[in-house]
């Protein structure tokens, strides 16, 4: 019967994620905040393409997120996944793309100058509704210590927060963040949060098709939300040795960002790079030759369309 249950959580979780994804699209290709041209980009092919994507599937992922049920975990993932929705579309619509601060490191170096970009805004933001939504969603162990607790609200935090930033360095090219993600949420199907599968699948199967015909983008904010919740789901549903081994691999992906190209490792490797590529058009479609008109626009530093990298 729990199995039932489950999979009924799972289900409902993934119609509500698709339905609310649709339903936001909607809305927003109906008359975008501050028009249509403020959420185009510029990608490699010199197409347009819409950050539209980015808030539906974030508003998809919390609605699913809360009708999955869950009780307390359920309410951190949402407040984590929100949270780092938020702070990503911040990034996406208010960065200052004539800088050259890139990446984490570039970032925390600005803050330790005095200065806040937008990126170091959002690490600081991210960080700390991470860190709320893991003492929201992590439950208290019978008869534990209180300074246990407090370790398995950072690691969750951390790990959540780490997570979120993880998929975002893996947005750099089309449905890469979309495949990442749905990868990384089944391991935990079966767990206590297994029903955000379901979530991270339901509002990947409505973005996948815009994102792989690369009309639609998930920037920041999209992409940051999945990881976000998918760090949600180890943090409350997994062991806490499966925990601290997700942390070390998270921390140490991220570590090796600064110095390798994702993007180059993927294409070395071949069976990555046909997953990579899989649903996604041809690198020399004559469709996409050449620019095509559309609104003045600027790339989005740090998403799939990006022409600077990682």
């Amino acid at each position: 019967m729990a199995r039932e249950t489950g999979a009924a959580a799972l289900l409902r979780g993934a119609a509500t994620a698709a339905a609310g994804a649709v339903l936001v699209r909607r809305v927003l290709d109906t008359d975008p905040p501050g028009g249509a041209a403020r959420w185009t980009r510029t990608n490699h092919r010199g197409e347009p393409v819409s950050m539209l994507e980015g808030p539906s599937v974030a508003a998809g992922l919390v609605a699913g997120t809360l009708a999955a049920g869950g009780g307390r975990e359920r309410a951190g993932a949402a407040v984590a996944t929100a949270g780092a929705a938020a702070f990503g579309l911040v990034d996406d619509l208010a960065e200052d793309t004539s800088t050259r601060v890139k990446g984490l490191r570039g970032h925390l170096g600005a803050l330790a100058g005095g200065r806040l970009t937008t990126g170091g805004l959002k690490v600081l933001g991210i960080g700390a509704t991470a860190l709320a939504g893991a003492a929201v969603g992590t439950p208290r162990r019978p008869g534990g210590r209180a300074t246990g607790h407090l370790l398995d609200v950072a690691v969750n935090g951390a790990l959540i927060a780490g997570t979120a930033n993880l998929l975002n360095l893996l947005d750099l090219r089309p449905g890469r963040a979309l495949k990442a993600s749905a990868a990384l949420s089944l391991p935990v199907a079966g767990g206590a949060a297994g029903a955000g599968t379901g979530v991270v699948l339901g509002a990947a199967a409505v973005a996948a098709r815009g994102d792989l015909a690369e009309r639609d983008m998930l920037g920041d904010g999209g992409a940051n939300a999945l990881g976000a919740l998918v760090g949600a789901q180890w943090a409350f549903g997994a062991p806490r040795a499966a925990r601290l081994a997700a942390l070390a691999s998270v921390v140490g992906l991220t570590l090796a960002s600064e110095r390798v190209s994702f993007s180059a490792v993927i294409e070395r490797t071949p069976w990555l790079r046909r997953v990579d590529s899989w649903g996604r058009r041809p690198a020399a479609d004559p469709a996409g030759a050449g620019p095509t008109t559309g609104p003045a626009t600027t790339p989005a530093a740090g998403t799939q369309d990006a022409p600077t990298g990682e």
